[in-house]
């Protein structure tokens, strides 16, 4: 793994949409984001006005876009910021973690309602009607209800980002995420690619429990939401 492949997580929202996922993009040479029905994320080859006009143009109404980037960003006038954050961009192979009970599936478009459900019970970060596409997702199920679930999103380069990492308050302390986290990341590695996740700084216990699954903190990154205003 050369050290131009690990830049590619530096940017890793432009990186995706210039790369493995280019086929999603929308947008042209100055900014780029998901279709808004998979994820808010956004890009923009750089902080200049008119790379801030040329996202602005991809928006409407009160859509939001969503930055991953190495520097904090400052919103030009005609922007309103909803979240400026921290996160940790980890990067590793999560160990095994054998299941006591119950089984790991794959969820489909069929199981989009319940992994909305679930996602917005926990929030552990945008989950649309479409997120489900950007990669295989797993879920673990107790009396007919999701009540766990990990997947993919971005894929910058030969990395593949895991996310929504969540369980039910209900079925926690059962090793669910960790079980997951580990199918997600065998199945990642499968393919030849190297799986890495977010979380924000503040979220220490999620942190810890990556670090022990053998995950490391590769850097942080600054995690910043806005609206067009007006």
């Amino acid at each position: 793994m050369s050290d131009s492949d690990v830049a590619l997580l530096d940017r890793p929202i432009w990186s995706a949409l210039t790369t493995s996922q280019k086929y999603l993009a929308e947008g042209g040479a100055r900014a780029l984001r998901y279709p808004e029905d998979m994820t808010p994320f956004a890009d923009m080859v750089d902080m200049s006005e008119a790379s801030f006009a040329a996202l602005g143009d991809l928006m409407s109404g009160s859509q939001v876009a969503a930055l991953f980037t190495p520097e904090p960003v400052v919103v030009p006038d005609g922007f309103k910021v909803v979240l400026a954050e921290t996160g940790e961009q980890m990067i590793g192979s999560p160990v095994d973690s054998p299941l006591r009970e119950g089984e790991i599936v794959t969820l489909g478009k069929a199981d989009v309602p319940a992994m909305m459900a679930l996602t917005t019970l926990t929030k552990p970060g945008p989950f649309a009607a479409r997120t489900h596409e950007l990669g295989t997702f797993l879920g673990i199920r107790a009396g007919g209800e999701l009540v766990a679930m990990t997947g993919e999103r971005m894929k910058p380069g030969n990395f593949t980002e895991m996310t929504a990492v969540c369980v039910h308050p209900d079925h926690r302390g059962r090793g669910y995420a960790q079980a997951l986290l580990a199918a997600v990341a065998r199945q990642i590695e499968a393919r030849g690619e190297i799986p890495f996740l977010h979380v924000f700084s503040s979220n220490a216990s999620a942190i810890a429990l990556y670090q022990r699954q053998g995950m490391r903190i590769r850097r942080r990154l600054h995690v910043t939401a806005f609206m067009k205003q007006g």
